[in-house]
């Protein structure tokens, strides 16, 4: 079994942490490829630089068409539904992962993230998957997301006092880490708070390969149906879903397109 994880933005340090976190959890036999843009943001912190990183996923999923499943590598979920429309095989996102599980494990939970910012996001999506209820509370660390790559940093330390506060405060039960850069740290927090702390790229490491291996793959009814053909102007022309009818590249990536 073949996965991709994208790393949605361009630091390839972080895109280095985030594959050595999804290799200690993959099963023998699983070959995790690890990837992240050439162009876009180098951290994602926010609306504004989710919806500059999502052409980059797009085309790191083209360039990879014969994957089993997919991981995008970003809390926020980016792109997640887009990725969806152009693939049969599973796409998981690390934020809608981890939550699942946390609601498997906790009957509530609080979130740590990196930014205020990041906030709203992240509860809006919590909505969106119907688990608003099972989190107590979403948590700002005031971490910048580089900060995370930083030697010497008080970034994990600023971490564990907002867990330890969910803990107090929140009654959480478990600690969903909100942030891709943060997967080193889930093992280490959860033995010094003595609570589950999850980290989202091993959930959704996880969860690809038991869609996969059963062989679930990704409805075309509705929402996620590839992409109708067209041809896109200027900086997104590489991207045109243009069907095969009309002498250009396939609208899915790695499947054959509806016919319609």
């Amino acid at each position: 079994m073949r996965i991709l994880v994208i790393n949605p933005n361009t630091t390839a340090s972080m895109t280095a942490k985030i594959g050595l976190a999804a290799r200690y959890v993959a099963a023998p036999g699983t070959e995790i490829v690890a990837v992240n843009p050439e162009d876009g943001p180098p951290s994602i912190e926010g609306y504004y630089d989710e919806v500059v990183a999502i052409p980059g996923i797009l085309t790191q999923m083209r360039k990879a068409p014969m994957m089993d499943a997919y991981v995008i590598a970003c809390f926020d979920d980016t792109g997640l539904d887009a990725a969806r429309c152009v693939t049969e095989a599973p796409v998981l996102g690390i934020g809608e992962a981890a939550f699942h599980f946390a609601a498997l494990l906790a009957g509530k939970f609080s979130v740590v993230t990196t930014l205020a910012r990041s906030v709203p996001a992240i509860e809006h999506n919590l909505v969106k998957y119907g688990l608003a209820t099972r989190c107590a509370k979403v948590r700002a660390a005031d971490v910048p997301v580089l900060d995370l790559e930083l030697p010497g940093s008080k970034a994990r330390q600023k971490i564990s006092r907002e867990i330890a506060r969910a803990i107090a405060d929140d009654g959480a039960e478990a600690i969903v880490l909100g942030c891709a850069g943060m997967a080193d740290l889930a093992k280490d927090l959860t033995g010094e708070h003595h609570i589950p702390v999850l980290d989202g790229v091993a959930c959704a490491v996880k969860l690809a390969e038991a869609m996969a291996g059963i062989g679930l793959k990704t409805s075309k009814v509705g929402g996620y149906a590839f992409p109708r053909g067209k041809r896109y102007a200027g900086m997104h022309a590489p991207l045109s879903p243009v069907d095969e009818e009309a002498g250009g590249a396939p609208a899915a990536v790695g499947a054959t397109p509806v016919k319609r």
